[in-house]
């Protein structure tokens, strides 16, 4: 248990430093179409959709943030589905006309590997619609093959690239030769949170409204005037 936590300090300390300046490049540019009236969506499957719910409807987030669900590619669909879709080619093709990209939206797509043709796709399908697009992948895979008939991987399609450092297989503890103990969600989870905490703050250094949701716990929020903004594009 404490090498885990270890472990994860470490990968954390790695992440914060050497992706410091690619953070603050990609909230400056998110930024800049947040305040033209874009949103940030975010996809992933299986685990990584974990990640794309991560920032959604959540206190002390950001508003203007929509997670893509695609049911199929769901874990609470079946796990081994969602897998299994990930890996086929032009699975995503019957799902596109429901996509629903804006030229002035950031699309963030999320994959470990990012090798297989959901995610590659989605970045495409994102770009073609003008949306800047942002991987969230671990670089440590990027000499794993692609599965995308193109040949290409995600990093090869985004227009930005941020590292979680992820290690092959995910698992940062071995015994008798067995990887466990996965980082990709802890990892990732703070990567998207402190760039989402860096919008907040160029926002704020701009004199910008921050469209931050606060705690209904704690009192009286202007929480439903933000969702009243943000409704016809956002189902919260």
């Amino acid at each position: 248990m404490n090498t885990y936590f270890q472990q994860v300090n470490r990968y954390l300390t790695m992440v914060a430093q050497q992706e410091n300046e690619q953070i603050n490049h990609v909230a400056q540019l998110i930024v800049k179409r947040l305040l033209q009236g874009g949103i940030i969506q975010l996809f992933g499957s299986g685990h990584s959709m974990l990640l794309a719910q991560e920032c959604y409807f959540r206190a002390g987030g950001l508003v203007p943030v929509k997670p893509i669900h695609i049911e199929s590619l769901m874990l609470h669909q079946g796990a081994r589905q969602s897998s299994q879709n990930e890996k086929k080619q032009a699975f995503l093709a019957s799902y596109k006309d429901q996509l629903q990209f804006d030229d002035k939206d950031v699309c963030i797509i999320i994959s470990t590997s990012a090798n297989n043709p959901v995610p590659i796709d989605m970045a495409i399908y994102a770009k073609e619609a003008g949306a800047h697009t942002i991987s969230l992948q671990s670089l440590a895979y990027q000499h794993q093959p692609s599965r995308h008939p193109s040949g290409k991987r995600l990093e090869n399609i985004v227009d930005d690239v941020l590292n979680t450092h992820v290690p092959l297989g995910d698992g940062v503890l071995t015994v008798d030769e067995l990887q466990y103990g996965p980082v990709s969600t802890v990892l990732g989870a703070a990567l998207l949170n402190a760039l989402f905490a860096q919008i907040i703050e160029v926002l704020h250094e701009q004199g910008a409204s921050l469209p931050v949701f606060a705690s209904s716990n704690l009192g009286n929020t202007n929480n439903d005037e933000l969702i009243d903004q943000y409704g016809q594009r956002i189902h919260f």
